[in-house]
């Protein structure tokens, strides 16, 4: 995802009066680092379907928000922010504190690992990846994506979610299957509706896949601060 165009003055109104309501805001607060599905949303704002579909009609008819189907069950959507439709109008609040990041996709074969990887450059606070399903390795036009953009890969071969997870990681799904189907945990999660780079099988679908995980790394970086371990989490 590249940054959009200048707005207009009259895109910027536009911007402004959809954010001029309290429930409008909240849903563009909760979806400053992260992409939910109408349900969630309407969950944590506390307001019936009906009504969350008319405040989301408004900000995506002023270009705040998108609706994306899953990848993984197609009857599902997701909503997720415009990139750069809010740079300069208002300033996002702050997401978690965490120890450590866990990037998790099915495979832990391309996207979590590049997520891992890109996240090392923006960020001091330490990450891992891990997959549901780990596959056999590391998928190699992964690696030479991320050769390409600067950064190196140095997972040696997919983990299990269930070897990686600690008590106190937050974690960050970037695959549809893993946030609808991963059972509930008590880590904080955070979810990124990133398309398969290894369904094309192209060479120009992993470079797509490193710019859009580089914005969202980008993006997420600054609203996670530090948070030392416990003893009792480290054990």
């Amino acid at each position: 995802m590249g940054k959009q165009p200048s707005a207009t003055r009259e895109d910027r109104a536009r911007i402004f009066a959809a954010l001029g309501d309290p429930t409008r805001l909240a849903v563009v607060e909760l979806l400053a680092v992260q992409d939910l599905s109408p349900d969630a949303l309407a969950a944590s704002l506390e307001i019936p379907a009906n009504l969350l579909a008319h405040h989301l009609n408004v900000l995506q008819e002023a270009g705040v928000i998108r609706r994306v189907h899953s990848k993984n069950d197609r009857r599902r959507t997701y909503v997720q922010s415009v990139p750069g439709a809010l740079e300069g109008p208002i300033d996002m609040p702050g997401a978690f504190k965490a120890s450590r990041v866990v990037f998790v996709c099915t495979h832990n074969s391309a996207r979590s690992v590049l997520a891992e990887a890109l996240w090392r450059e923006a960020s001091d606070i330490p990450s891992a990846s891990a997959g549901t399903s780990p596959a056999d390795r590391i998928n190699p036009r992964a690696v030479k994506a991320a050769r390409k953009a600067g950064v190196t890969v140095t997972a040696p071969r997919p983990r299990s979610i269930d070897d990686v997870l600690r008590p106190d990681d937050v974690i960050v799904s970037v695959c549809d299957a893993v946030n609808e189907e991963l059972p509930d945990l008590a880590h904080p999660r955070i979810h990124w509706s990133i398309p398969d780079p290894a369904s094309v099988g192209t060479d120009a679908a992993f470079t797509a896949t490193v710019v859009e995980l580089r914005d969202r790394v980008s993006n997420l970086a600054p609203r996670i601060s530090l948070r030392t371990r416990s003893r009792k989490a480290s054990a």
